[in-house]
């Protein structure tokens, strides 16, 4: 019997994680609309059928990918969802590609996944995750 994923945690962890986890309503995670704006290159946009519109580049969902590898890599390194990960420090600074969807497709009702042109496409952002990590100016002030 394997203990790996075992963690302790303080009080204060546990209640804000808990909070993380409680149920939305319904209407709070079904899209009413949902854009993804390939050809622009610009991002995603949801209108939700509470009446809320959130958005996201595609720089910071690839950034926020909800796989498992992407992250344990965050919570072993501490960066944020949306934030990228360090470049290395070399002489000469190579050009890098923005990362954009190659393809994109439904999860069944309740997901979308993506193919990013950097190779990646192990992570499915559910309605709920996308709800969560809102982005909107209310959203983040709330959280």
């Amino acid at each position: 019997m394997s203990h790996e994923r075992i963690r302790i945690v303080d009080a204060e962890q546990a209640r804000r994680e808990d909070s993380e986890h409680k149920s939305l309503p319904t209407e709070a995670v079904t899209p009413n609309k949902v854009r993804v704006k390939k050809t622009e290159g610009t991002g995603v946009e949801i209108d939700w059928k509470d009446g809320h519109h959130s958005s996201w580049s595609f720089a910071w969902l690839r950034n926020a990918c909800p796989c498992a590898t992407c992250h344990e890599e965050r919570e072993k390194t501490g960066r944020a969802l949306g934030t990228p990960k360090p470049k290395e420090k070399t002489l000469l600074v190579m050009y890098e590609a923005p990362v954009k969807p190659v393809e994109t497709a439904p999860v069944g009702k309740y997901a979308v996944k993506f193919k990013w042109s950097d190779g990646h496409e192990s992570g499915i952002y559910s309605w709920d995750y996308l709800r969560r990590v809102c982005q909107c100016e209310t959203c983040r002030t709330a959280g």
